[in-house]
């Protein structure tokens, strides 16, 4: 008896600016605010785009990067993930979008919005561009 070859579902993929507007989603769904997605392709040869998000606590932190890596699984896995056991800046890898999400004080101490101050920002939707700490959800 012949052995029938099957072939291999393929994942859909996603652009790297998909990919940026989708993290900053996924993030604002878990109550992220002050979310940035910069497009870094110009100035870094590390990532197209890096997403920055804040969220109110470590457990907080470490939803909003669980609900990133779920709701991105199906286009393919996170790279690396680092600090989300302690949850006060997790870093996430896409290869073509890097997430950061901290904790507001480090946020202002790393500064990483003033560092890559060159970058311009990628156009979020209203409801994300305005969430901040402030809001009420």
């Amino acid at each position: 008896m012949p052995i029938k070859k099957t072939q291999a579902a393929e994942k859909p993929t996603l652009s790297a600016t998909e990919r940026a507007l989708k993290c900053a989603a996924l993030a604002f769904d878990k109550k992220a605010f002050d979310i940035r997605a910069l497009d870094i392709s110009k100035v870094s040869s590390i990532a197209d785009y890096l997403v920055i998000a804040s969220g109110n606590s470590d457990k907080q932190n470490q939803a909003i990067a669980d609900s990133i890596r779920s709701g991105l699984k199906k286009f393919g896995k996170v790279n690396d993930i680092e600090g989300l056991s302690e949850g006060k800046w997790i870093v996430m890898d896409y290869g073509d979008v890097l997430v950061h999400i901290f904790h507001e004080p480090l946020r202002h101490y790393y500064d990483l919005d003033g560092l890559w101050k060159l970058a311009p920002e990628l156009e979020l939707p209203k409801a994300i561009r305005e969430a901040h700490k402030e809001s009420d959800f």
